[in-house]
């Protein structure tokens, strides 16, 4: 793993596949000036501060794929790198049930240090890393919590698109071939939701191919349920892009 920036992690710089995998919910880290951001203890690690289970599965799924990934080092309640500057979530003063109140009522100038510092160096790496990439092909990593505002979710694992169909149409195509699981398409989010900012920016933007995969985080929190879960998506990854026709094709190690 190397450091491209303080807060920004690169995992398999060197991989040769297409494939460039984005973890953007990878780290509940606060950096010390934020004063835990007033949290308490168990609020700090909870999924309103980051996607528990997804560095992981990333991290294995690079080694199994060859795949570099571009990762966040800090928490998303300190800047959601899957949103733009100017949406309310970048930096959210709730999440869920959950008051952030290190957020709450941030001034402008306060605002734009954390797009300086956060942000526009993952931005820039995740640039520099697909502008690096042959024909690279967009894969972005997540979890999601079993239940939500005190209702279960049945999802188990969500391929969710924008406007792009292709990688996420070919993924639902083949999902019953590797996973014994409840695989919905754009659940338990959407587009609508304002979710797909890095694949906007980074595939749509380009016509690269793009999914964002969200799996429910009791599946992958131990670290037997990473492994298991980064090799049935390592092979389903492949096996999509494989029916896609994708240039130098994706190998997979799992």
């Amino acid at each position: 793993m190397n450091n491209s920036d303080t807060h920004v992690l690169v995992v398999n710089p060197a991989g040769a596949s297409p494939i460039v995998l984005v973890c953007e919910h990878a780290s509940p880290h606060i950096p010390a000036e934020f004063a835990g951001l007033g949290l308490s203890p168990d609020d700090r690690m909870s999924h309103a501060v980051w996607d528990p289970g997804a560095m992981p599965v990333t991290e294995h799924m690079s080694k199994m794929l060859d795949a570099v990934a571009v990762t966040s080092g800090v928490s998303r309640l300190i800047y959601d790198c899957n949103r733009p500057p100017t949406a309310s979530d970048a930096m959210p003063e709730r999440s869920e049930v959950v008051d952030v109140p290190g957020n709450q009522a941030l001034s402008p100038g306060a605002r734009a240090q954390r797009v300086t510092a956060y942000y526009l160096p993952f931005l820039e790496t995740l640039r520099s890393t697909v502008a690096a990439t042959t024909d690279p092909v967009i894969v972005t990593i997540h979890s999601f919590t079993p239940i939500y505002h005190g209702r279960p979710r049945s999802v188990e694992i969500g391929v969710l698109h924008d406007s792009d169909t292709r990688l996420a149409d070919a993924m639902m195509q083949t999902a019953a071939a590797h996973l014994d699981n409840d695989v919905q398409r754009n659940a338990p989010y959407g587009a609508g939701d304002g979710v797909t900012h890095t694949l906007q920016e980074h595939g749509l933007k380009h016509g690269h191919l793009n999914v964002m995969l969200e799996i429910r985080n009791d599946l992958i929190a131990t670290p037997e349920q990473q492994l298991a879960m980064a090799r049935s998506v390592s092979r389903w990854v492949a096996d999509a892009c494989a029916r896609l026709g994708v240039l130098g094709g994706v190998q997979c190690r799992a």
